[in-house]
């Protein structure tokens, strides 16, 4: 565990890496933390800044990385509400500027990446223990009955409102340290390490189980029963994980069925909100909102109406439809590709699903089952959250996206001047040697 805090490397890197630390341990938390430590890194490393880094930042790589916010600027010029647009900027400008400073800055990512997501994953564990401790003391406190823990009281935003963390955004996190420990699990050949790992393991899934979101349960089977045996395993190893996986996967499945809150929310809401809006109801359905947004994408499919425009258009269309409740609460689409497409159209939508493409094509070429995660996590989510519109979403693509990426591109320049080093070497020295 001291390789966590003692690496070595330069006094500038050690800052950087510390940053970097305590960046993803605020993740979990209020998004006041993660800015501060994002600016304080950000100053570090143009303090530092060596001019012949500059060249990174201009490449084909970065420009995917930020294509999201350069979408967002473009489509601020034809826009209908120009300081909601202003302020799309202020929110998605994380997008812009933490692929910058990962290219500036000399750090090598994938040297130093077990040890970040480490303390990312030991983070996590321990915010979800907090919130499990906090749901038990609430129930201890109002004499409960402990069984009220699996009641909807204490699931889904319920759960995790005591850290003020949306409860799919939260599990994205979640997510993505599980995964991480699961692969290290497999690599790992100490005994107590592989125990420490699994019991943190454990906590993540109980805490995934007790979020309780649609789409990372999706993600979570597909990367059980693919992604892992396919990136990590070979032979029979990767038959017996998928039987077991397998097996995981149906009693997971049974348990949701067996359980009232738990079948509620991911079978009987689901439903509800596939369908379409009948009279007399309080609530809207996501698929009632979808509809009002294909209305309005259909007049102006090719460009949409402009950054920023998207509350204002769906006001007008929530209350022509009756939909009462997502007008009240001033809802937005609740699906980043219609919400890209009403305000960017069609070319919005095929840059995000071209950025998309480009990070599944890195992760499958690099086998990298957590960077795949990150890229489904993305994928799923987008279609019943509008990602990209809120400050934790935002964060959790820019900060993710550029680390996966850049790390890459860092190792693949190393190798590179490496093997140019060993090319200059006299081949008749290497003779007497």
């Amino acid at each position: 565990m001291n390789e966590l805090f003692r690496i070595e490397d330069t006094v500038a890197n050690k800052i950087s890496y510390y940053h970097l630390m305590l960046l993803l341990a605020s993740l979990p938390f209020n998004m006041f933390y993660s800015h501060i430590i994002l600016v304080s890194y950000a100053l570090h490393t143009f303090i530092h800044l060596n001019k012949k880094r500059a060249n990174e930042v201009f490449t084909l790589r970065t420009l995917a990385l930020q294509s999201v916010f350069f979408v967002t600027v473009l489509s601020t010029i034809y826009t209908i509400n120009k300081s909601e647009a202003f302020n799309e900027w202020g929110k998605q400008i994380t997008i812009l500027l933490i692929p910058v400073v990962f290219c500036l800055d000399p750090i090598d990512l994938k040297k130093y990446r077990g040890n970040l997501f480490l303390a990312f994953s030991l983070v996590c564990t321990a915010a979800i223990g907090y919130l499990y401790i906090d749901a038990l003391a609430t129930i201890k406190h109002y004499h409960l009955p402990w069984s009220n823990i699996l009641t909807g009281a204490f699931t889904n935003h319920n759960f995790s409102e005591p850290i003020d963390m949306h409860a799919t955004f939260f599990s994205m996190q979640v997510m993505l340290a599980l995964v991480f420990l699961l692969t290290e699990i497999i690599k790992e050949t100490r005994f107590y390490t592989r125990l420490l790992y699994s019991f943190c393991c454990l906590v993540l899934v109980a805490g995934l189980i007790q979020l309780s979101s649609k789409s990372i349960l999706a993600v979570l089977l597909i990367t059980l029963n693919v992604a892992i045996p396919l990136f990590l395993l070979n032979g029979k190893t990767r038959l017996k994980f998928m039987l077991v996986a397998g097996c995981f996967s149906v009693i997971a499945i049974t348990a949701v069925l067996n359980t009232n809150v738990f079948r509620e929310r991911y079978f009987t809401e689901l439903k509800i909100d596939m369908t379409r809006q009948t009279a007399g109801e309080v609530t809207d359905s996501r698929l009632a909102r979808w509809g009002v947004t294909a209305g309005l994408i259909k007049k102006s499919p090719i460009i949409g109406y402009g950054a920023g425009s998207e509350i204002g258009l769906l006001q007008d269309g929530f209350y022509s439809h009756k939909l009462y409740d997502s007008y009240l609460n001033r809802l937005n689409t609740h699906s980043e590709y219609l919400s890209i497409t009403l305000k960017s159209g069609i070319i919005g939508l095929i840059a995000y699903l071209a950025t998309l493409a480009f990070g599944f094509k890195g992760a499958i070429r690099q086998r990298d089952t957590v960077f795949f995660t990150f890229m489904l996590l993305i994928a799923v989510v987008s279609i019943s959250e509008n990602l990209l519109d809120v400050d934790k979403g935002i964060i959790f693509y820019a900060f993710f996206f550029s680390f996966f990426v850049l790390s890459y591109k860092k190792k693949e320049k190393i190798i590179a001047a490496t093997i140019k080093k060993t090319e200059m070497v006299n081949p008749e020295t290497l003779v007497a040697v």
